[in-house]
């Protein structure tokens, strides 16, 4: 990695403790940004923060944040201000799924998965957003918003239909920030993973199992790759982090309202 591709960059990262969003932070802080991790589990994102800084690149941060609370994500924005002077780039990743057949859907699985997968990423958008506006337009190049997908946003499935929906709903949200962002110089563009081995799949398969749609803790990533991979493998936050990492850069600065798919070719199937 380039040590200066992201020199200059103050980031803002939902749902980094762990998974994606704490090797984006870990790669961007290895390019020379600085970043501020942003997540419930706060102690977590604190030892995050604490290795990118033993490592002697970019400088991190840690903040406790529910991001489902408004309040939380203004504190996250102001912390990241704080911390480094201003804020260039906001990547919301914080996201979770617990899968349900259609007719066992209720009130609570709906709501707890909209509110964290949709509700937040629009909640950070708006109070970045807010705080790159006061900032005034950047002289050279725009202010970014990126937004965490999935293939959920192309594929319907069968045993995840809220998690979907979410993931419809962040296709949607970089879509319409784009337009309605674009006055202020700030772009919104998005990429969406297949599956990536992070905790979050880790206890998606071991759910899978618990309702019945799977027999066997590994059978839902097997199945997958056969029958919906183009590249035959599954990935890992590895593989995520250059498309990541682009969008972060002034490479993507003539992009926007677009989510990129990083999912082996599973939407071309």
């Amino acid at each position: 990695m380039d040590p200066n591709r992201l020199k200059g960059k103050n980031i803002l990262i939902t749902g980094a403790a762990r998974g994606m969003g704490a090797a984006n932070a870990e790669a961007f802080a290895a390019q020379g940004a600085n970043v501020c991790l942003a997540d419930l589990d706060g102690d977590e994102a604190q030892r995050v923060a604490d290795r990118i800084d033993g490592a002697g690149a970019g400088k991190a941060v840690a903040i406790k944040c529910d991001v489902t609370k408004r309040a939380d994500n203004a504190a996250a924005v102001a912390a990241t201000v704080e911390a480094f002077g201003s804020i260039n780039v906001g990547l919301f990743n914080a996201g979770l799924n617990k899968p349900r057949f259609f007719m066992d859907i209720d009130e609570d699985n709906w709501d707890m998965i909209m509110n964290v997968n949709t509700k937040a990423m629009w909640l950070g958008m708006q109070e970045t957003a807010r705080q790159m506006i006061a900032q005034g337009p950047m002289e050279d190049h725009p202010y970014k918003l990126i937004n965490v997908g999935s293939i959920a946003s192309r594929k319907p499935l069968v045993d995840v239909t809220v998690y979907c929906t979410s993931k419809y709903g962040c296709l949607a949200l970089t879509e319409c920030g784009a337009l309605g962002l674009a006055e202020h110089n700030i772009t919104v563009n998005g990429y969406a993973p297949g599956v990536v081995v992070t905790p979050l799949w880790e206890q998606l398969d071991k759910d899978l199992v618990e309702i019945g749609f799977k027999e066997r803790a590994g059978q839902a990533y097997d199945d997958i790759v056969e029958n919906n991979l183009v590249i035959k493998r599954v990935s890992y936050p590895k593989d995520i982090i250059g498309t990541a990492s682009f969008l972060a850069s002034d490479d993507s600065d003539y992009m926007t309202g677009q989510m990129i798919s990083v999912d082996g070719g599973w939407v071309t199937k």
